[in-house]
């Protein structure tokens, strides 16, 4: 009984992936670009710095998650009707928050990231410098 059990929960662990996408149709503009090639081109220059939020290290540009498709829809109706990409970013953020941007900006919320990789430098450097000293 034990190992009937188990064995369902395997399988269902492993079958659970399939039922992840919806049988729904992609969003309008997911998959397809838009007439103006100056318009897409700026639609495409933003979803490459935007972040899918399932996929976590892909741009909705490369993802093929539903989400990222619905986003790249979002943004292509948005360009079409002539909003900004930064306010398209801003609206974007303000809805997924800062997570979502490969740009966060330079703020209380995230000095950590933007000063972590100096100060390991730093921290690196000073201790390179005494074991140099120490082998003299």
């Amino acid at each position: 009984m034990r190992s009937a059990v188990l064995a369902t929960l395997i399988a269902s662990f492993f079958t659970a992936t399939l039922w992840a996408d919806s049988n729904m149709p992609a969003a309008p503009l997911a998959n397809v670009q838009l007439p103006d090639p100056a318009q897409e081109a700026r639609a495409k220059a933003l979803m490459e710095t935007l972040r899918c939020l399932v996929c976590q290290g892909q741009s909705i540009a490369d993802s093929d998650a539903e989400l990222a498709g619905d986003m790249r829809s979002l943004v292509r109706q948005r360009i079409a009707t002539g909003e900004q990409p930064e306010a398209i970013r801003a609206w974007l953020i303000a809805r997924y928050g800062q997570w979502v941007s490969y740009k966060p900006p330079v703020d209380r919320t995230t000095w950590p990231l933007w000063i972590a990789p100096l100060a390991l430098v730093a921290v690196g450097g000073t201790l390179a410098a005494g074991q140099l000293r120490r082998k003299r």
